[in-house]
């Protein structure tokens, strides 16, 4: 696992990013980042349905991000154990096993 020298945060593996700081887009105004949100790698879209689905108060995307497996995480309505879970998860989908044969999960 990496961290990439950012204004927010910016975790890859192999290369790949599986959880960063959300750049929110406004017509008009500068990219500004979001460290209250995370854009989180999910796998594929049906994943990405059943969590803005199942959890409307913790997910929601935008139209940026449609046909890519990603949503956005509002950080102050997840708890830690959750939190762990699906940033081990999106890790874990988007290349651990390039760089590592346990289950560690990052550190």
């Amino acid at each position: 696992m990496t961290e990439i020298d950012s204004d927010g945060f910016d975790f890859r593996v192999a290369g790949r990013g599986f959880v960063w700081s959300w750049p929110e887009r406004r017509p008009g105004q500068r990219r500004r980042i979001r460290t209250d949100i995370a854009v989180l790698y999910v796998g594929d879209e049906a994943e990405k349905q059943a969590l803005l689905l199942g959890e409307p108060d913790l997910f929601f995307t935008e139209p940026a991000y449609r046909g890519q497996a990603l949503v956005m995480l509002r950080l102050e309505e997840v708890g830690v154990e959750r939190l762990e879970e699906l940033v081990t998860d999106a890790w874990r989908m988007r290349g651990a096993d390039d760089v590592m044969d346990d289950d560690r999960g990052p550190s």
